[in-house]
């Protein structure tokens, strides 16, 4: 040490030798440090966090589907890694699992808030959407036109959501403006508590409301509060920023933005038809379309013993007797088949209408096997349309729900009280399948018998007014191979009074 003080350049120079160990020591070690995008790869696995809602990620028919899910879905593809998801218990969840480094990225209509921006990364936007105020028509009820319109009205929204934001920034000139919140609330709860007056409003952006306002009659969009808002993915501030490089690749790509235009379709242009009930429209079409059709149906309930009336109004749910009608998902034809169940009973062409309504019976036929025997008709076949419709696990979830509140599991009445709970964030979690569209079985089933009301009643009519031909002997009829123009006399006597 005494020799080191008196030669202040052997002092140095050993500072010097010692600053060149330690700086190329770090550099090998940032070297040999993967980058996170690297990380992700070589571990094959990235971490999404999303909600179990019909706009982000849910189970359908025992299969995972969603807009985010699917587009998650695709960037791990596109990483050729696995997809994980991480399912918080809230909206708010969301930003904590983030926070605790628990998920990579979170996926659930997020908009791109500057107050989101001061704490996270976004990936570029991929659609937008204004936040619009939720309201039901009523008798006296006008719509809100102006926030002063809100004022010292039951408002709740999502909590940690970015309305909450944007009534936080507009309260300062808006005092009398208040609002509520509650960790556990899902959009589905927001729209039921304004559908039956618990609330008089709620905030929703207009994309996500346009998706569910046909399963809320009565519900409307009053006007926005903002202009239209980035819709993007969220993630942690990382120091590489590999991660985000390569999300702003892969959206700049044709084949995602194609993908997009494809999910957006499918998950957020939905309608239901069940709620405008058109006589007309079906009248017209009774006669454009379903009369060449009469004797297929006649037919598939002579070969699987289901009534006709009830092959063809499902066929006009599915399809509205369009034998060319395809849908988002790839089911075709009159009776809607999926690919899986045109071969499970033997169906070559689903365009083809003889092919599709025989074929559409016999896979009826394999779905009524799926429900208990005890279970007597009408409901067993309720009960089939609704398992068929949102799967057989979630309707096994709901009739447990049913019975748990001491209700009968085997009534379709008591039931479809039940399937909507699937939806809400109480009760799916206590379930074995979770999250599913519940009100869409109970109106799928609900408008099948409306139109098989509709159908008695023209043909009880037409027969009355002398407007059906008589029908053709059963010879002829064997040798006929294309369906008749003419409706043969329609026998109504054999069809139970309950259906």
């Amino acid at each position: 040490m005494f020799k080191l003080r008196q030669s202040p350049h052997l002092r140095e120079l050993i500072y010097f030798c010692s600053l060149v160990v330690i700086t190329f020591g770090l550099a090998m070690l940032s070297l040999s440090t993967p980058t996170q995008l690297e990380a992700i790869k070589q571990n094959g696995v990235i971490r999404f966090a999303t909600t179990n809602t019909p706009m982000t990620y849910f189970i359908r028919k025992g299969e995972p589907a969603g807009f985010e899910y699917e587009l998650a879905q695709a960037f791990a593809d596109h990483l050729g890694v696995k997809l994980e998801l991480a399912l918080p218990g809230s909206f708010a969840g969301l930003f904590q699992v983030l926070q605790v480094r628990n998920a990579h990225i979170a996926a659930a209509s997020l908009t791109a808030t500057p107050e989101r921006r001061k704490q996270f990364d976004f990936s570029p936007a991929y659609r937008s959407s204004a936040p619009v105020v939720i309201y039901r028509v009523r008798r006296g009820n006008p719509a809100p036109k102006t926030l002063e319109d809100l004022y010292g009205r039951n408002i709740r929204v999502l909590a940690g959501s970015s309305y909450a934001e944007l009534l936080k920034q507009l309260q300062p000139q808006h005092p009398e403006l208040t609002w509520s919140s509650n960790d556990d609330d899902s959009v589905t709860d927001l729209l039921d508590m304004v559908h039956d007056g618990t609330l008089d409003y709620t905030l929703l952006d207009s994309a996500v409301f346009d998706a569910q306002k046909s399963f809320y009659p009565g519900l409307k969009s009053a006007f926005e509060l903002q202009e239209p808002q980035p819709i993007a993915w969220m993630l942690n501030r990382h120091y590489d920023g590999t991660l985000k490089a390569e999300l702003n690749r892969w959206f700049q790509l044709d084949s995602t933005q194609a993908l997009i235009k494809t999910l957006e379709e499918r998950y957020f242009s939905r309608t239901n038809p069940l709620n405008f009930f058109d006589t007309v429209t079906f009248r017209r079409d009774l006669q454009e379309r379903f009369l060449p059709l009469y004797p297929w149906f006649k037919q598939a309930e002579e070969e699987s013993g289901i009534n006709w009336l009830l092959l063809a109004a499902i066929a006009y749910q599915e399809s509205h007797w369009k034998e060319d009608a395809v849908s988002p998902t790839g089911v075709r034809g009159i009776m809607m088949l999926t690919q899986a169940a045109a071969d499970e009973v033997g169906v070559s062409d689903r365009t083809d209408p003889k092919q599709s309504i025989l074929g559409g019976a016999r896979y009826l036929v394999n779905v009524k096997k799926k429900i208990p025997d005890r279970i007597p008709d009408p409901d067993h076949t309720w009960f089939a349309l609704a398992g068929y419709n949102v799967g057989f696990g979630h309707l096994e979830d709901a009739r447990i729900l049913t019975q748990k509140a001491g209700k009968n599991p085997d009534k379709w009445q008591h039931v479809r009280e039940f399937l909507p709970r699937l939806s809400n964030p109480k009760y799916y979690p206590q379930t074995r399948y979770g999250y599913a569209r519940g009100h869409e079985p109970v109106q799928y089933v609900s408008n099948i018998r409306k139109y098989m009301e509709l159908l008695r009643w023209e043909v009880d009519t037409a027969s009355a007014r002398d407007l059906v031909p008589a029908p053709e002997s059963d010879s002829d009829a064997a040798e006929t191979e294309e369906p008749s123009s003419s409706m043969p006399e329609l026998p109504l006597s054999n069809l139970p009074s309950s259906l």
